[in-house]
């Protein structure tokens, strides 16, 4: 998920100056799906308190990747290295894929406590950085197992990690691994100037264990998003010409051809952060949506398109939308024909304080399970694992049952050390206990219309137990598993 519901800040008390202001200039905005009143002012601020404090308004931007790029920082006037037709570098590319490795490896090998260094360690000029491609591989149905098992990585600086991460994934019994991969990583410098190095090494190794990969496509560079990425604030944003967007799609598309089994298209669209600060626009990202489909239909149809997972929010003003209105608008800005716009409808699916079986509605009845959330009770049904129902009924309601669901982000958390979130902790043991039963549930009750199930997370190797995002993983920094890796390798699939 992303961590864009911190709103205004990542702190989760925000200055009553802001409240006071926004309420002047009247931030919060109406409300035209049925069952989400408009909240009032004092709502609104409640609202956001309170999603400052979610699961889902902090697992997604916050991927821990480390906010580097290969934007030069220097020599920004370089000429752009080339890559063949299919992506594949030519002879002039290898210096500039050479350069990109040598970066990468400084930033592998070095000691997680000690500074960045300067300048990359050189590399030989015979270093030869891009793998051999394996064999591709076989393909599979469009229509998805009910459920499917994926959990989400952080693969990117680390092949070693991420090597280490797919073979415990795979004795776990999981078929899918999630990755971002940041457009800014890869085409941050210019226009043309790609860099595949780390995204060779993800895909590749994933293809070799035989693991399905779900690509999640997002947060573009400087050049094409001027403004809108911000590591402090975790922002980022479309593209001011999508054709540039879709540009990227088509290289990265014509790369990875039969290689990548899922796409998924943003993350978390009804958030402003996410949006490159602006309020949630459910009918520019029906038309993002539809350009990305088409770019990756063009060059490999039987890829799967996944639209962005939202974040479960009761907020509803100029920095957050809930999940159920956006996906209200978003149907009406497809005309209720979601053909040529996805594959599946992406979802985030938090715990938070609820047992995975628990009924929405009573949930949002229980102030203990919503934090004393003071939105309308119908808002607070996405305090539930099964909130998920509400957007299928939304389906149905706008004959798209016959398209799949697919869970891009759900977990429970132990957090003992961030008050924003340790409100819903539970044990370890209990974590365990939550997410199996949450796989069993829906194979039980949500076959055939749910699809792949992407947990959050394998542990980062880089975090220490500060972050929030620590205390979702099922693996500890160093690979030891907790107990919801022993559980769930043990969990019939």
């Amino acid at each position: 998920m992303q961590n864009i519901l911190p709103i205004l800040t990542r702190t989760r008390v925000l200055t009553i100056s802001v409240f006071i202001l926004a309420a002047a200039l009247g931030v919060a905005c109406g409300s035209d799906t049925p069952g989400l009143p408009t909240p009032n002012p004092e709502q609104a601020r409640a609202q956001t308190m309170i999603a400052q404090g979610t699961p889902a308004s902090f697992l997604g931007t916050k991927v821990a990747r480390p906010d580097r790029t290969n934007t030069p920082q220097a020599n920004d006037n370089a000429p752009v290295e080339p890559t063949s037709a299919d992506g594949q570098p030519t002879a002039r590319g290898a210096r500039q894929t050479r350069q990109a490795h040598q970066t990468k490896v400084a930033e592998a090998t070095r000691n997680a406590n000690q500074p960045r260094t300067a300048q990359p360690t050189p590399l030989p000029d015979d270093f030869e950085p891009t793998a051999t491609p394996p064999p591709l591989p076989a393909k599979k149905s469009a229509r998805l197992i009910s459920p499917e098992y994926s959990i989400q990585i952080f693969g990117w600086y680390r092949p070693e990690i991420a090597d280490r991460d797919m073979n415990q994934i795979k004795e776990m019994g999981f078929g899918w691994i999630k990755q971002q991969f940041a457009w800014r990583d890869i085409e941050g410098a210019k226009k043309g100037a790609f860099d595949w190095s780390r995204s060779d090494e993800v895909i590749y190794r994933a293809n070799v264990k035989g693991l399905d990969v779900l690509a999640r496509m997002d947060n573009a560079p400087e050049w094409a998003a001027p403004g809108c990425f911000d590591a402090a604030t975790s922002s980022m944003g479309p593209p001011r010409n999508t054709n540039d967007w879709t540009d990227f799609l088509k290289a990265f598309v014509t790369r990875y051809k039969g290689r990548v089994r899922a796409y998924q298209i943003w993350n978390e669209p009804n958030l402003a952060r996410e949006w490159c600060k602006r309020p949630p626009n459910p009918e520019q990202y029906a038309q993002f949506l539809r350009a990305s489909y088409a770019a990756i239909k063009s060059v490999d149809p039987n890829a799967l398109v996944i639209s962005g997972g939202l974040t479960p929010t009761t907020a509803d003003f100029d920095q957050a939308m809930p999940d159920m209105k956006f996906f209200a608008r978003m149907y009406d800005a497809m005309g209720n024909n979601s053909d040529g716009y996805f594959d599946l409808l992406g979802v985030h699916a938090a715990g938070f304080k609820a047992d995975p079986e628990a009924d929405p509605g009573v949930v949002a009845t229980d102030a203990t399970l919503t934090n004393g959330d003071p939105s309308p009770t119908e808002a607070k049904r996405i305090y539930s694992f099964r909130h998920v129902e509400d957007v299928r009924e939304l389906m149905i309601a706008r004959d798209d049952q016959d398209k799949q669901i697919a869970i891009l982000e759900f977990g429970w958390t132990s957090d003992q050390v961030n008050p924003a979130y340790s409100w819903f902790r539970v044990s370890e043991e209990e974590k365990a206990n939550r997410i199996v039963r949450a796989y069993q549930y829906a194979k039980q009750n949500w076959s055939p219309w749910i699809g792949v199930m992407s947990l959050i997370f394998m542990g980062n190797a880089d975090w220490t137990g500060s972050e929030e995002q620590y205390w979702w993983a099922i693996t500890n920094p160093d690979g030891t598993p907790r107990p919801a890796y022993n559980a769930l390798k043990q969990m019939p699939k």
